[in-house]
Order: C-alpha cells, then sequence, then structure tokens
C-alpha cells in the first residue's frame, strides 16, 4: 500500500515538475493570439480544469489497476 501510494506521488511529482518549470519561462513576445483570447475570455480556466480532471482520472485508474494487480500477484504466490 505505502509502494503504491509512493509510486503515484512520484508519478505525479514527475508529471508536475516540468509543468512548473514552464510557468518560470519568461513570455515571449508573439504570444500565440489563441492563448490571448482564451485568457482575456476566461475560458483558458476551462482548459485547464478539463486537463487536471482528465490527469487526475489517468491516475487514480493507474492506482486502482496497481491496487488489482498487486492483489492477483498476493493471490498467486499463496
Amino acid at each position: 500500500m505505502k509502494n503504491s501510494l509512493r509510486n503515484a506521488v512520484l508519478l505525479l511529482a514527475a508529471l508536475l515538475l516540468p509543468v512548473m518549470h514552464a510557468f518560470a519561462q519568461v513570455p515571449a513576445a508573439d504570444t500565440p493570439e489563441m492563448a490571448d483570447a482564451l485568457r482575456q475570455s476566461g475560458k483558458i480556466y476551462v482548459v485547464v480544469a478539463v486537463i487536471a480532471v482528465v490527469l487526475t482520472g489517468l491516475l487514480v485508474y493507474l492506482i486502482s489497476l496497481d491496487r488489482k494487480i498487486g492483489r492477483l500477484e498476493r493471490e498467486l504466490k499463496d
């Protein structure tokens, strides 16, 4: 249980570190117009929320799959 939780936290950190690094970058002078339009209308938050929901769903699925596989391995071992 602890091992799978640790693996999940490490996976989450590995996914979030590049994103945090990207936020630290200085914005370019020629920013895309689509990003400006989404930001001005407030729809950028919808995009970010959808991405967060999808990644959270994938993480939950991987954790549940890991638990099921671990349970099957323990049953085969016994």
